[in-house]
């Protein structure tokens, strides 16, 4: 089974020396199971962007940008702005990153950020149309994984996120049915939620959070579940292979929400929302 993250070392043989560190509460980097990486983010660092955010976690850096357009509805939501959101996995990045079109991996990225920023509703759409069933608000949110040590799904999540709280827009009016941009003044997108992931891998019964590319070359799978700040569950993916052994989803989704609650006072501090003030 081909894994992103896979080291020339004997599979079986690092998933015990990983089982033997977890029961004894350790990790090879020092970590304790439940332990995030050191974090650090940043905003605001592309000025041709409309938003922009870039994320540390450990060995693992993301990029994001947003930029907005005028555009047409979904024939399905006429009364909605769009988001759409795009993933590449930069070569540089990864000996096991490839150039050419976005692959699967890229492609499945994509979908758990669009999903988690759209499922826990962080974007007040509603209010991203100017003339129903005709002219919208179109988000782009653009992600490139720049440097890899395993687990890019949650500071991509936490990158896009962060950029969109940040970004500025044109005005946008209706005049003689017609929209008109006044790019003089700019203001912010309407944002309700500011969603989190959190990666999980699994060695049998045991669970380790956020983990690097070397723990993903060895553990029996791994899952990413997305929260919105209300503590509801926003997303889920099941992003390897394996399996989730019987009553160990009832601690995954306990310690992926109390992790949850970590990334998101740190991503409010980030974008200067303290207290959860939209």
């Amino acid at each position: 089974m081909y894994r992103i993250g896979a080291k020339p070392y004997p599979t079986k043989i690092m998933h015990d020396k990983l089982y033997e560190l977890i029961l004894r509460g350790e990790r090879l980097d020092g970590r304790g199971p439940y332990q995030y990486r050191p974090l650090e983010i940043k905003t605001s660092i592309i000025e041709k962007t409309d938003g922009s955010a870039m994320v540390n976690l450990g060995g693992t850096k993301i990029i994001a940008g947003v930029k907005t357009a005028l555009g047409q509805p979904y024939p399905d939501t006429p009364d909605q702005g769009n988001i759409v959101v795009n993933a590449e996995l930069l070569p540089l990045a990864s000996s096991f990153f490839e150039p050419g079109p976005p692959d699967e991996k890229a492609i499945e990225l994509a979908r758990v950020v669009d999903r988690c920023i759209r499922e826990s509703k962080m974007l007040e759409l509603d209010k991203l149309v100017y003339i129903p069933g005709r002219s919208v608000l179109v988000v782009y949110i653009d992600v490139y994984v720049l440097d890899y040590d395993g687990n890019y799904f949650d500071p991509s999540v936490l990158a896009s996120v962060a950029a969109l709280a940040t970004s500025k827009i044109p005005l946008y009016e209706v005049k003689d049915g017609e929209v008109i941009m006044n790019p003089e003044i700019r203001s912010s997108l309407p944002i309700r939620r500011f969603p989190v992931s959190v990666t999980i891998g699994l060695l049998g019964d045991k669970i380790l959070v956020d983990p690097t590319s070397l723990e993903e070359s060895a553990i029996d799978t791994s899952i990413v579940l997305g929260w919105s700040d209300d503590d509801e569950m926003a997303a889920i993916q099941k992003n390897l292979q394996g399996l989730i052994q019987f009553g160990v989803m009832d601690e995954i989704i306990n310690v992926s929400k109390e992790k949850a609650g970590e990334l998101r006072t740190r991503l409010m501090e980030a974008v200067g929302r303290v207290g959860g003030t939209p």
